[in-house]
């Protein structure tokens, strides 16, 4: 056992005794650094519990992880060296130890770029209800997050493959005809590639924001979630419709939050000719002054359309919200009906036929003859 150990670490020779001292300092190395990983811990969380220091606390949630997975690696590099690892066994050591560094420090940097957008954004509240300038900031972060992750996690597989001689050779082989690879890599990736682009695009001008109210494909809900590739809208009745980051780009939408959150809304009536359109303006007033979701700023009743069997009389408006104006839609059309029920019973649209008599000179003459007794 001993000769085949004293060849896997070839540097010098061991005897029962060196293996068990190099085991005792291994272990030791590994004890004290996860001692300390555990005390600074524990001091973080107790700060935290008291309120105090909240965004170190927020970090040390954030990195407590990828510190705990260097801490290990850190332990294996002086567990190596203390053990002299043999040329090809050290060579196969130092490859993997490499590999997890440099994912490691990828972890870090995707939380550190968590972290950032979470300490920025938290200087900007979404459910406030004038939240334009919030929706902005939390999109454009939120977009650049994704983007930046997506680019640090691909630098950094490049940078572990590069790592293998092999792969090396054939990424240097690969750059002298990259001409030729990039026309293929583009005609591969077109969709993908023009899908990020959109998403590059959404981040920078902003067509649509997170929790802004838009109508797509005959549906009307929130933008929820905005990604590189694609775009989730929450439906009113908790549904998802997701759709490519391209949709916005290309095809016309409605956003009903785009300059601000305040939206007029409309209730149509239909009554007979003979009510009189001062007093359903009076009641539309007294409905919207006892209601809270009026915001005080529109109210306008007029006379839109006249056929030959009803008058259209349109009601607008005003709420802070597409929310709260559909709320008001419903409840004014409701009180303007109750109204028009109790107080015009006959106002509701009808059908009028009118009967004429006739003598029966006046009836066509059919060519009978007549007859009399």
């Amino acid at each position: 056992m001993i000769e085949k150990l004293e060849h896997f670490f070839d540097r010098w020779p061991l005897t029962a005794g060196t293996a068990a001292q190099v085991w005792i300092i291994a272990a030791v190395v590994v004890i004290i650094s996860l001692l300390a990983y555990v005390i600074v811990s524990r001091v973080l969380v107790r700060i935290g519990k008291r309120g105090e220091a909240h965004t170190l606390t927020l970090a040390w949630q954030k990195f407590h992880n990828p510190v705990l997975a260097l801490v290990l690696l850190l332990d294996i590099t002086l567990v190596r060296e203390l053990f002299a690892l043999g040329d090809q066994a050290d060579k196969i050591t130092a490859q993997v130890v490499t590999i997890a560094f440099i994912f490691c420090i990828t972890w870090l940097l995707i939380r550190a770029i968590n972290l950032a957008r979470e300490l920025i954004l938290r200087e900007y509240d979404v459910t406030e209800q004038d939240n334009l300038k919030a929706r902005k900031v939390a999109t454009q972060f939120r977009v650049l997050e994704r983007i930046i992750i997506f680019l640090v996690i691909l630098i950094a597989i490049g940078i572990a493959l590069m790592t293998f001689e092999g792969i090396k050779r054939i990424g240097i082989s690969l750059f002298a005809s990259a001409g030729v690879a990039g026309i293929i890599i583009g005609f591969a990736a077109q969709k993908l590639l023009g899908s990020i682009l959109a998403g590059f695009q959404i981040a920078l001008t902003q067509p649509i924001r997170i929790d802004d109210v838009v109508i797509v494909e005959g549906e009307w809900g929130w933008i929820e979630e905005i990604t590189l590739t694609y775009v989730v809208v929450r439906i009113w009745d908790k549904r998802r419709l997701i759709l490519p980051t391209t949709y916005f780009i290309e095809k016309p939408f409605q956003n009903w939050t785009r300059v601000s959150a305040d939206i007029l809304g409309t209730v149509f009536i239909y009554t007979d000719y003979r009510v009189p359109v001062d007093r359903i303006r009076e009641e539309f007033r007294k409905v919207l002054e006892n209601t809270p979701h009026w915001d005080g700023k529109v109210a306008v009743v007029q006379v839109t359309d006249a056929t030959e069997r009803t008058m259209e009389v349109r009601a607008l408006m005003s709420a802070a919200d597409s929310p709260t104006a559909w709320d008001l839609r419903v409840h004014v059309r409701e009180k303007l009906i109750d109204f028009l029920q109790r107080e015009y019973p006959g106002s509701m649209p009808r059908t009028r036929v009118e009967m004429m008599a006739t003598s029966e000179a006046e009836l066509p003459h059919s060519g009978m003859p007549s007859w009399s007794p």
